[in-house]
């Protein structure tokens, strides 16, 4: 969608903030459920509703800036619903060890969605098509299955919550500038890459690479994910860190660029693994825990990537990845001082 926005004539900061609308709304539904809202079977189909008028808005607003952006919010809201209870229902019942191998499903689509579109991209709404089939093959989907598993999503946790952000600062902090780091990718890196003389043909093969070496971690991971989830976590955004100043030093090198794409098996698939199986052991509110991790990283970090990846890449375009590389060593300082907290803790 970013390309597609580009090739209609948006700028990168209004592309920035389109796409720092829909996390924005992630970082913001969660504070509802503190407030008494619940997810249940209906709760789960109005997502699903939603998700679906927000496709078909889709065609109405593309060449509208602010009825865009309230299409895209609409597809936040939906989003924001159902992934947290899918992740707790995949741990619940699945486990971390076997959590990576349904996962890897997600991958699997992004690869296929990818290397078909680009063949056929040759007009924005060929995308909005795609976008509109793929959400209600899924809205459909997830109605069916989501009969059958009503007692899992009307079963919710009587437990007290014990998630405190401002006590765990510096965890949620790390997290969070984790998921700021990637605004660049998500959001400008196929713009990226063809401003500097990659096709667009060549920069789809990256991405499906890197998506390629994450359904390999996501398979493979289970062993890793009974070792130290914190040393992995802080190991992640380090490698993540250097990848991005990779991206930075040599955006025309393509041997570089798939060794960049090799490292996102460590800064997506592991990092995501590890980060949500650690919370699922830190916190007695599992469910909360999910949603406040998809809101604040994936949502507000996302929201805040997506803008300032926008801003940068407008006026200096050349330092886009060096300013997603300081983050990404923001991130991995803030979850070394969370890991040396616990050891004082231990200490004491």
């Amino acid at each position: 969608m970013p390309k597609v926005l580009s090739m209609i004539g948006y700028s990168a900061s209004e592309i920035g903030i389109l796409f720092a609308a829909a996390p924005l709304v992630r970082f913001l539904v969660p504070f509802a459920f503190i407030k008494g809202l619940k997810i249940d079977a209906t709760t789960f189909n109005v997502s699903l509703l939603i998700l679906c008028i927000s496709s078909i808005a889709f065609y109405f607003s593309i060449n509208n800036f602010y009825a865009l952006l309230f299409s895209n919010i609409g597809l936040g809201i939906g989003l924001s619903l159902v992934l947290p209870y899918i992740e707790l229902i995949s741990l619940k019942y699945l486990g971390k060890e076997r959590y990576g191998k349904i996962r890897l499903f997600g991958s699997v689509g992004f690869i296929l969605v990818a290397l078909v579109l680009v063949k056929f991209l040759s007009s924005p709404y060929i995308a909005l098509n795609y976008l509109l089939v793929l959400s209600f093959t899924t809205a459909i989907t997830a109605f069916i299955i989501g009969k059958k598993a009503n007692a899992l999503l009307d079963k919710s946790e009587d437990i007290k919550n014990d998630i405190s952000i401002l006590k765990d600062w510096k965890l949620w902090a790390g997290l969070t500038l984790m998921q700021v780091s990637f605004g660049s990718f998500y959001n400008f890196f196929t713009i990226y890459e063809t401003d500097h003389g990659i096709s667009l043909d060549m920069t789809v093969y990256l991405w499906s690479f890197g998506v390629v070496v994450e359904i390999f971690m996501l398979y493979f991971q289970g062993a890793l994910l009974r070792k130290n989830l914190l040393l992995i976590l802080q190991i992640a955004t380090f490698a993540t860190a250097f990848r991005w100043l990779l991206l930075f030093l040599f955006p025309q090198n393509l041997g570089v660029l798939f060794f960049t794409q090799t490292i996102h098996a460590l800064s997506f698939a592991l990092f995501h693994s590890a980060a949500i199986s650690y919370l699922f052991y830190l916190y007695k509110h599992k469910s909360l825990a999910q949603q406040f991790f998809s809101g604040i990283t994936y949502g507000f970090g996302a929201f805040m990537g997506a803008l300032i990846a926008g801003y940068v890449y407008e006026f200096y375009p050349k330092y886009l990845f060096l300013s997603s590389t300081f983050i990404a060593l923001l991130s991995f300082y803030f979850l070394y001082l969370w890991g040396q907290k616990l050891k004082t803790k231990e200490v004491i």
